[in-house]
């Protein structure tokens, strides 16, 4: 296949980019370093005034978009690099919370190519490197950077971190990571810089996080032990009205951030997060802390702080659209932690589904995930998915049946756009997609639906 031009469209790019490495995950910084030395995008400032990454297992898009939406709110230029996209690639390299344009990340790419030589590069690689290169000529005051998988060996590693954020520490990507979830927390730790400042916002982290931390010489602040958040049974007094996912107007009730260490400042009376879930809070507070430890170069006020947390909007994650009179959840849970979060929100919500789309990819703890939301749906659809880690049909037939599932409430389709058109055809009032990003996306597609449209 043939180098694209910059003329051609993005499209050509990413599938150009897909057959450019024999693998689509092959972890090392080794090759990526070499190149974004070779681009000049490695030196001190050259990306934006100030550089946070955000790392984790579950968590880390909502914190990036809280993030992106109170830096936002204070009035400066921020740039944001999540993964992976929904429906499209330009989702991943954000400008104050818009995508950027096909035509930037064509020629980053086309540079990219030029700079690299012999040398091979991933997909994430290739983006990663992208994001890097737009962000260094969009004269930036703050980059939000999200690590892939792990942080240690993660593309997005290369670059030093004035801020560290960690959000949920649990066993995922298995086949790359393992099932420790220490060791895990140390691939993870790799983030942390000597002397700089991060937060982390596992109630519980696994004890080899702050050995990490203290070894690195980071100044690690851990939630439940420099800091906490509380729910106030009073409203938030700029009346922020939230609407909860079964449709019924409430006033949402606020919180506070409580310092315990004399380094963080307490904010009280925020605004919950316009983001379902209760989890959300535990994102947020990480997130405050993490601010702090810019406050000093990039001031945000309380004003941006609360303007930002209500207007922060993040794509599949427990989303709700509404389609041809169907009421669609969309959620990316696709490790044990994630799905045991939406059960929780289906079990304080008492929703239940009479359908759901489903499917996951095959280097994923795929049974303990599915067997915490049997109890919530009804009849399962179930289709594979265009990845070559996906899981195929027949091994997600099995899967639902270790779970409990009989067969006759398992339909099975060539791909998810089939399933999504048999869901729509068959009229149910409420649908639940969930699974992987690719499950989301692929629904998101079938249903023609870009943005948000919460109910």
């Amino acid at each position: 296949m043939s180098i694209p031009s910059r003329q051609q469209p993005l499209n050509d790019w990413i599938e150009w980019l897909l057959h450019l490495h024999p693998t689509e995950i092959d972890l090392g910084l080794k090759r990526v370093r070499s190149v974004a030395e070779r681009m000049g995008l490695l030196t001190a400032g050259r990306l934006s005034r100030k550089v946070m990454t955000v790392a984790g297992t579950n968590g880390k898009g909502s914190s990036v978009a809280m993030l992106s939406a109170i830096y936002d709110a204070a009035g400066y230029r921020v740039g944001s690099y999540t993964s992976p996209h929904l429906l499209r690639f330009n989702e991943r390299i954000q400008i104050n919370q818009a995508p950027v344009d096909d035509q930037m990340i064509i020629d980053a790419f086309a540079e990219i190519e030029v700079a690299r030589g012999e040398t091979k590069l991933t997909y994430f690689e290739f983006s990663t490197l992208a994001a890097l290169k737009i962000f260094a000529e969009a004269a930036l005051d703050v980059v939000v950077l999200e690590v892939g998988l792990g942080g240690r060996l993660d593309a997005v590693n290369i670059v030093d971190a004035d801020v560290a954020l960690i959000t949920v520490i649990d066993v995922d990507h298995i086949d790359w990571l393992g099932d420790d979830r220490s060791q895990i927390a140390i691939e993870k730790a790799a983030i942390l810089r000597a002397n700089q400042w991060a937060a982390c916002s596992d109630p519980n982290p696994p004890q080899t996080l702050a050995e990490t931390a203290r070894a690195k010489q980071a100044n690690l602040f851990q939630l439940g032990k420099h800091f906490k958040f509380s729910q106030n049974p009073q409203s938030c007094q700029d009346e922020y009205r939230d609407l909860d996912n079964a449709g019924l107007g409430k006033l949402a009730k606020s919180w506070d951030f409580v310092a315990l260490d004399s380094a963080l400042q307490s904010v009280e009376d925020l605004p919950v997060p316009a983001l379902a879930g209760d989890f959300q809070l535990q994102n947020a507070a990480g997130v405050l802390a993490a601010l702090q430890g810019l406050q000093a170069d990039l001031p945000v006020s309380e004003k941006a702080i609360h303007q930002g947390l209500r207007q922060v909007k993040h794509l599949g994650r427990l989303q709700w659209l509404k389609v041809a009179g169907q009421d669609w959840l969309l959620d990316v849970a696709h490790n044990p932690q994630s799905a045991g979060v939406l059960a929780d929100y289906l079990q304080q919500t008492g929703l239940r589904f009479s359908d759901a789309v489903f499917s996951v990819l095959a280097d994923k703890d795929s049974l303990p995930m599915v067997k915490q939301l049997v109890p919530f749906v009804e009849h399962w659809h179930i289709a594979p998915l265009v990845d070559v880690r996906a899981l195929d049909l027949e091994r997600l037939q099995q899967l639902l049946q270790q779970a409990g599932v009989a067969d006759e409430c398992v339909s099975i389709y060539p791909d998810v756009a089939t399933a999504v058109n048999a869901v729509q055809t068959k009229g149910c009032e409420r649908v639940l997609a969930l699974g992987s990003f690719f499950t989301v996306g692929a629904v998101l597609s079938a249903l023609s639906v870009m943005g948000s449209s919460d109910e």
